[in-house]
């Protein structure tokens, strides 16, 4: 450090000047901890000249949870890209993909079979188009 550039600082004791630098490491530090750190979500913002200024993302879009009598699935069977073996697909769900795994796993209990639920559908292994036909209508779904 130059002394003759900052006397006072050279002068001070250390301990003071330890001191200081923690209080403004540890300000710094709170600083960095309250910045939003997703950029991605801040990419249409180039600069605000406003000191209080906070980004709003905006409302989170969530699906529309339909009841189970509004809903129009359909149950078919898939060969396609499967190596020729048969799957059962169940597509037209509406809802969240909290709710359609829920229903997924529903499929996949009754019918002990595997799959899996994801991208809006629900894959389940084997020919079982009647078995989840009956389990859906039972659960109030409408099915084609």
């Amino acid at each position: 450090m130059n002394c003759s550039l900052l006397p006072a600082l050279c002068s001070a004791p250390t301990d003071i000047y330890q001191l200081l630098l923690s209080f403004y490491f540890s300000y710094l530090c709170l600083k960095i901890q309250n910045m939003p750190n997703d950029w991605k979500d801040r990419l249409g913002i180039v600069y605000s000249t406003n000191p209080g200024f906070k980004y709003d993302k905006g409302a989170d879009k969530q699906d529309e949870i339909l009841v189970p009598g509004e809903q129009n699935l359909r149950v078919t069977i898939d060969r396609k890209r499967r190596k020729g073996k048969t799957v059962t697909l169940v597509t037209g769900f509406t809802g969240s993909a909290e709710e359609l795994k829920k229903l997924g796993k529903l499929l996949k209990i009754q019918c002990g079979a595997g799959g899996t639920a994801k991208d809006g559908e629900i894959l389940i292994q084997g020919d079982l188009c009647n078995k989840i036909t009956e389990i859906l209508k039972k659960e109030g779904y409408r099915v084609r």
